[in-house]
């Protein structure tokens, strides 16, 4: 079993082709269970290869010989060490899953579903603020038909053959996904309702994510906790609760926009009664509002040694948060921001609402 392009160099008394989609092929290859079966793929299966879904469904029956990566030859080609770069699929992801590596100077290796999407990759660079990148885009790496060809992003034209990748230098004025907590709201969109940038980074540094942790955000918003807490790590995963159609979409939308959507559920509904079947989380956050039934169906739900993060605006809320610090523990912390603004002819100090955050391990 292979695709086209590998059965048409091999001899086989009986080949395969595998379908599109991927996972259609699944479904033929465990109907050909009780025999010698032979599945022909691409360098390195375990690198954003076949490898992965083969070995899922069929645990304990399967023997990889892998040859040399995609990445490996790309980067012989280019003469970059691979440990210095972001090497990313996106055959069967969208480009956006390579935002938060756009930074100047930067270098990263992607494989690209099609020559077509050679274009579209190098369009959305440009897009993004990164048009002068170098891109070198790699063919049929390996093989007869290889072919290298070196352009900026800004001016690719022409016409590319699958299989295909690119290596790209990046260069140019577009905005940077900053590696620590507390991203500038500008990158978010929002319809007003979302933790700013000061009070964002000292919640994510409460959540402490980990590698492999998973989130229950209560009260999305804009989706910007959460979606931080994607960024923290690859491994990481989340789940919203937003009781708004509109702030959903929303929340989506920010989470396609910065790469992380396909780590992301976002479930239409309020807390607690929307938490039922989530996946149980190993951090918590309750943004948009708290009540003694959610506190008791939270405590009840969530195992012990999740990390729990309340925030209060108002004076009621800031009532409870200190009656359930006094009975549980954890941190109460109030957090009074004020900047700079126009005053007349002057400046002065314009305070925002001070927000009460209340930290404790359950």
């Amino acid at each position: 079993m292979g695709p086209k392009r590998h059965l048409a160099l091999i001899d086989a008394a009986e080949a395969v082709e595998w379908p599109v989609p991927f996972s259609d092929g699944l479904a033929l290859l465990d109907g050909l269970r009780g025999r010698n079966v032979a599945v022909l793929a691409s360098g390195d299966p375990f690198w954003f290869g076949a490898g992965r879904a083969i070995a899922k469904a069929f645990p304990g029956e399967w023997r990889a010989l892998p040859g040399v990566s995609i990445f490996g030859l790309v980067a012989a080609r280019v003469g970059w060490p691979l440990e210095d770069v972001a090497c990313v699929g996106l055959h069967a992801a969208p480009f956006a899953r390579v935002r938060a590596e756009l930074s100047p100077g930067a270098r990263v290796i992607a494989t690209l579903r099609d020559g077509e999407a050679v274009s579209g990759f190098a369009r959305w660079l440009s897009e993004t603020g990164f048009g002068e990148s170098r891109m070198v885009v790699c063919e049929a790496m390996g093989g007869p038909r290889e072919r290298v060809t070196e352009v900026l992003a800004n001016d690719v034209q022409g016409v590319f053959s699958h299989p295909v990748a690119v290596a790209v230098e990046l260069a140019g004025d577009g905005a940077v996904i900053p590696r620590a907590s507390g991203l500038p709201d500008d990158l978010f969109e929002t319809d007003g309702v979302m933790t700013k940038r000061p009070l964002r980074a000292m919640t994510l540094s409460a959540l402490a994510p980990r590698a492999g942790e998973h989130l229950w955000d209560i009260g999305g918003g804009s989706g910007s906790i959460a979606v931080e807490w994607l960024l923290a790590h690859g491994s990481c995963t989340a789940s919203i609760v937003e009781p708004r159609a509109d702030r959903c979409a929303l929340i989506r939308a920010n989470a396609a926009a910065m790469g992380v959507e396909n780590r992301l559920d976002v479930i239409e509904g309020a807390a607690p009664e929307a938490l039922g079947g989530l996946a149980m989380p190993d951090a918590v956050f309750v943004g948009g509002g708290t009540s003694p039934a959610l506190r008791t169906a939270l405590w009840d739900a969530v195992p012990d040694g999740t990390r729990v993060v309340i925030s209060a605006v108002t004076l009621e809320t800031e009532a409870l948060l200190a009656g359930w610090q006094a009975e549980f523990g954890g941190e109460l912390m109030k957090v009074e921001i004020s900047h700079a603004a126009p005053m007349g002819s002057k400046r002065g100090w314009k305070a925002a609402y001070p927000v009460v955050q209340w930290s404790v391990v359950r």
